[in-house]
């Protein structure tokens, strides 16, 4: 009996690791995807949390003290008299500059002669916008060091006390920040999903029934029937993600209801859509295609799954980006890189940071990959040995 045991472990490691490309896909590639992707994401959170030391903010102020001047000027912003408190207001609301310190009139006499009797203590205000990555900066940068200064005084101040808005971010603003930080993940996640559905099934599933030799010996070109496998595929990968994306847009705003924002898509408009929808269309024929090409290198649809689940970490890890660094100005030449020109399409898309430029490169990037993608599974279907492997 106990050589009948051992007979029948070597038999199934002779079968494992006899299969170069099992134990590559089972065993080394998952372990290899994680550690790239932790390192990438590691090295993106530094990047978010790390100081732009290019880059110097516009602050308006309103009758700072003398004592006080030193120290906010040694801070990376240029301090300008403010145009106004409304005008100034504004201009921070639609992030033209990024903050207005306004201190009372008579600021340093009105402290030095407080007394906690006397009531309210002298109130400096701080208005800034929470959806400007630096503005939100330097908000907390001079925050803290009014903090300290108030400290050393005993308490003889107080700010942000009073009781309106300081934060001029708009809920248009609010809303597009929420939405632009979830759905490029969960979009990709969606259509990912979809793609890898359908494509395994259709290609790998074939050859593992040897169904798909009775398509290869009829008369037809085989790029037909890559184009046409691809084509098809992507149409009910692209039907099955747009309903899992409509039910996420249509349940984000009672998901947040207690946010204190009138979360709506109604923010966005046709021309938003209409982008989003051409950038959702390249990238379903890219993903489809990169799906269709590793399962006709399989075997059956269950190599087909273990050797995709590593590109599901990839394409989660890229769409990660959006949140490390996300806000900052981007060159051209990043939108060329498939997948993580459609994750930043789609994160400018729904935080209103776009321009027509990238939405165009990025769909013709995904067009001119998806037809080099379907090229490249031609060949495969004219491989012998890739599509009757056994």
């Amino acid at each position: 009996m106990k050589s009948n045991m051992l007979t029948i472990i070597k038999k199934e490691f002779a079968r494992f690791f006899g299969d170069r490309r099992m134990v590559f896909t089972t065993i080394l590639m998952p372990g290899l995807m994680i550690y790239l992707l932790y390192t990438f994401m590691g090295k993106g959170m530094m990047g978010q949390f790390a100081t732009d030391d290019t880059y110097v903010a516009h602050a308006y102020v309103e009758n700072m003290p003398e004592e006080l001047a030193p120290v906010l000027n040694g801070l990376s912003a240029e301090w300008t008299e403010s145009p106004g408190t409304d005008a100034a207001r504004e201009a921070i609301a639609a992030k033209e500059a990024d903050l207005l310190l306004v201190f009372p009139g008579d600021f340093s006499a009105a402290v030095a002669e407080y007394q906690v009797s006397d009531g309210p203590a002298p109130n400096v205000e701080i208005y800034y916008n929470s959806t400007a990555t630096e503005s939100t900066k330097l908000y907390n940068i001079v925050k803290g060091v009014l903090d300290s200064w108030e400290d050393s005084m005993a308490n003889k101040f107080d700010v942000n006390a009073g009781s309106g808005a300081y934060d001029l971010a708009s809920e248009k603003d609010v809303a597009g920040q929420l939405f632009a930080m979830l759905l490029p993940l969960l979009l990709m996640t969606f259509l990912f999903s979809s793609c890898v559905s359908v494509a395994p099934e259709s290609i790998a599933g074939e050859k593992e029934r040897g169904t798909i030799a009775t398509l290869l010996v009829t008369p037809m070109k085989r790029s037909s029937l890559a184009l046409g496998k691809i084509i098809s595929l992507s149409v009910i990968a692209l039907l099955a993600g747009l309903s899992s994306f409509l039910g996420t847009m249509l349940s984000l705003p009672n998901l947040m209801a207690g946010s204190g924002a009138e979360l709506d898509a109604s923010f966005y408009g046709v021309k938003d859509y209409i982008l989003l929808l051409g950038v959702i269309f390249t990238t379903v024929l890219v993903l489809v295609a990169l799906i269709s090409i590793i399962s006709a290198c399989a075997k059956s649809i269950k190599e087909a799954g273990t050797a995709n689940a590593p590109l599901m970490i990839l394409m989660m890890g890229v769409s990660l980006t959006t949140m490390f660094g996300g806000d900052g100005e981007k060159s051209l030449g990043l939108f060329c890189i498939p997948v993580y020109n459609s994750v930043h399409c789609m994160y400018g898309i729904f935080s209103f940071r776009y321009t027509l430029s990238q939405m165009l490169l990025t769909m013709g990037i995904n067009l001119v990959c998806a037809f080099l993608l379907t090229w490249g599974l031609t060949k495969l279907f004219n491989s012998e040995k890739v599509m009757f492997a056994k």
